[in-house]
C-alpha cells in the first residue's frame, strides 16, 4: 500500500508539473472554413467561440489561446495545419475535422508528437480499430454508428429493400457499412458517387438506377451542399410517393432553411436518425442553444453542438 501510495503522489507531481508551469492552455482547431464546405465549418467556428465565451477564457485558472486553421477540404492541407499547430505553435490540443479522409491525413503528427487529438465530427473506423490511440477522443460517434440506428429504423418500418447511395470516401463507405449491417432486408443497389471539391451533384442517373431497381426505400448519406442537391433532384425525378427517402447527416439545421426557401417539399416526410437535437432536455443542451440562437440568429446544428462539446471535453 504504502509504495502504491508513493508511486501514485510521484506521478500526481508529474502530472500537475506541467500545468503549473504553463501560461495557457492552447487549443487549435481545424475545420473547412473555405469551399462550399464552409457553412459546416462556420457553424463549428461559432459554436467554439461561444464556448470560449461560456468558459470565461479559462481552464484550471489558466487563460486559453484558440487557434483556428482552415484546411480546405484537403487532405494535404489538413496535414499541413497539423504540422505547424504542433511544431510552431505547440498547441496542448488539436480538435476539429469534419472529414473521415482528411482526419485520416492529419492525425499522426499529433499523435506522434503526444498531443491530444479530438474529433468534433469525423469518426473513421480505422481509428475506432486497428489505428485506435491513447491520445485520440472524439465528441461524436464513429461513423457506422448511426446509420446502424437507420439500418434498425428501416426495419421497424417494414422496409424489404433498399436503394444506398453516399459519396466514395472513408465515412461514405462506413455509412454504407453501418446501415447494412443492421438492415435485415435487401440492399436493391449501391452507388457511391465523386466527392471532394469537386464533388458530384448530378445524380440524375443514380436516381434513375434506384426508381428503376424497384427498392421500397432510398438511403442516402450526403452532407452539407450535396444533400440539397441529392433531395431537389429526387423531388423532381417524381421519386416522393413511391421511393421513401431516409437519409442520415444530410438533413439538419444548415439544410433545412436552404431546402425551405427553395420550397423543396421532397423533405417532408423523410426520416433520419442523429444522436443529438436542439430540444434535448438537460441543462447544458438549452444553455448552448439559447446562447447560440441569441449570438447567431439561428438553431445551431450538430457540427455545432459537437464542437461545442469539444471545449468542454477539454476544460
Amino acid at each position: 500500500m504504502l509504495k502504491k501510495m508513493t508511486a501514485l503522489a510521484a506521478m500526481g507531481a508529474f502530472l500537475a508539473a506541467p500545468a503549473m508551469a504553463a501560461d495557457k492552455v492552447k487549443i487549435g482547431f481545424v475545420t473547412t472554413i473555405t469551399t462550399p464546405a464552409g457553412v459546416i465549418g462556420k457553424d463549428m467556428v461559432d459554436a467554439v467561440n461561444l464556448a470560449m465565451e461560456d468558459i470565461g477564457g479559462k481552464m484550471a485558472g489558466l487563460d486559453v489561446e484558440l487557434i483556428i486553421e482552415d484546411d480546405g477540404f484537403k487532405p494535404p492541407i489538413g496535414k499541413q495545419k497539423v504540422d505547424k499547430l504542433v511544431k510552431k505553435d505547440k498547441v496542448d490540443f488539436i480538435g476539429g475535422f469534419i472529414w473521415s479522409h482528411v482526419l485520416l491525413a492529419s492525425k499522426k503528427p499529433a499523435l506522434d508528437s503526444g498531443t491530444f487529438l479530438i474529433s468534433s465530427n469525423a469518426g473513421p473506423s480505422q481509428l475506432a480499430g486497428k489505428q485506435c490511440d491513447e491520445n485520440f477522443f472524439s465528441t461524436s460517434w464513429q461513423n457506422d454508428q448511426t446509420p446502424m440506428a437507420m439500418g434498425e429504423v428501416l426495419n421497424q418500418n417494414g422496409v424489404k429493400s433498399v436503394y444506398v447511395m453516399a459519396p466514395n470516401y472513408a465515412a461514405g463507405k462506413n455509412m454504407i457499412a453501418g446501415v447494412e449491417r443492421t438492415f435485415k432486408g435487401k440492399i436493391a443497389g449501391r452507388d457511391l458517387t465523386k466527392w471532394g471539391k469537386d464533388a458530384q451533384l448530378d445524380f440524375s442517373a443514380e436516381l434513375a438506377k434506384a426508381k428503376a431497381s424497384g427498392a421500397d426505400a432510398l438511403w442516402v448519406f450526403y452532407p452539407g451542399k450535396a444533400g440539397g442537391a441529392l433531395i431537389k433532384q429526387y423531388e423532381q425525378a417524381g421519386m416522393r410517393d413511391t421511393m421513401p427517402l431516409y437519409t442520415v447527416f444530410t438533413v439538419d439545421s444548415i439544410a433545412l432553411p436552404k431546402l425551405q426557401a427553395g420550397n423543396l417539399a421532397g423533405v417532408m416526410g423523410s426520416r433520419n436518425t442523429q444522436h443529438w437535437g436542439p430540444d434535448l432536455d438537460n441543462p447544458q443542451n438549452k444553455k448552448f442553444v439559447a446562447g447560440f440562437k441569441k449570438k447567431y440568429g439561428h438553431y445551431p446544428s450538430f457540427y455545432a453542438a459537437q464542437s461545442y462539446d469539444t471545449i468542454f471535453l477539454i476544460k
